[in-house]
């Protein structure tokens, strides 16, 4: 322990801590059948999740011809709804998730979530699974409000990063994600950064531009360890 030099750890959720393609997709796919599009494959969220639940949901609606602004906003609206109800059916923490937190706050680490999703859902989820309590900050896509561009302040600005960083009150801080989105946000906080290559990464996770990657949250302590 004597190696341990970090005192703050952020984690992004999606595809970081938790496995949540399945409710994800799902919602996705409500809300294309309300538009009258064609479902998705639920595997093909994963390539989706990154940039939160709007661009998911363009995406999808984009690739099948796309739809007046007005409808489409109706039509977010509907997902999120649908979202807001079934948010924990199929979603689950990561193998090891839970030890690693344990350990992590055993050694006097305090923990963040920074993620893309919307603050009131990234809650809900963790408090349903049981993990809420381990952070001391959950800080979602919307928490930091909106910049000049009228676009809220999430990844990949640095921004929510740099606020866990304060949160968590840290003296050295390290951030784990799974996207481009995580490190771009990482980077600019000027934070190590750690990739999750077991998560849906939108690119090879060797050229997510991390400062190591992990294919298990069992190695994410050795890890940090090393940085």
């Amino acid at each position: 322990m004597t190696d341990f030099r970090f005192d703050g750890v952020g984690f992004d959720l999606d595809g970081t801590l938790l496995d949540t393609f399945r409710d994800l997709g799902a919602a996705v796919n409500h809300a294309l059948e309300l538009g009258g599009f064609a479902p998705v494959p639920v595997d093909s969220s994963k390539d989706l999740i990154g940039g939160g639940a709007k661009i998911m949901l363009a995406k999808a609606v984009d690739a099948q011809g796309g739809m007046p602004e007005d409808d489409f906003r109706a039509l977010y609206k509907a997902m999120l709804e649908y979202y807001s109800k079934h948010n924990a059916v199929y979603t689950a923490p990561y193998p090891h998730t839970l030890e690693v937190l344990t350990e992590l706050a055993d050694r006097g680490v305090r923990m963040a979530v920074v993620t893309n999703k919307f603050e009131e859902f990234a809650t809900k989820v963790l408090t349903e699974l049981g993990l809420a309590h381990h952070f001391v900050a959950i800080i979602g896509g919307d928490s930091m409000g909106r910049g000049p561009d009228g676009k809220f302040l999430a990844k990949p600005a640095p921004d929510p990063v740099i606020e866990a960083n304060k949160r968590c009150e840290a003296t050295r801080f390290a951030f784990v994600g799974d996207s481009t989105y995580d490190v771009k946000a990482a980077r600019g906080a000027n934070v190590p950064v750690i990739a999750a290559a077991y998560g849906y990464c939108d690119r090879p996770p060797h050229e997510l531009g991390a400062d190591t990657v992990i294919d298990s949250l069992d190695a994410l302590i050795p890890a940090l360890e090393s940085l």
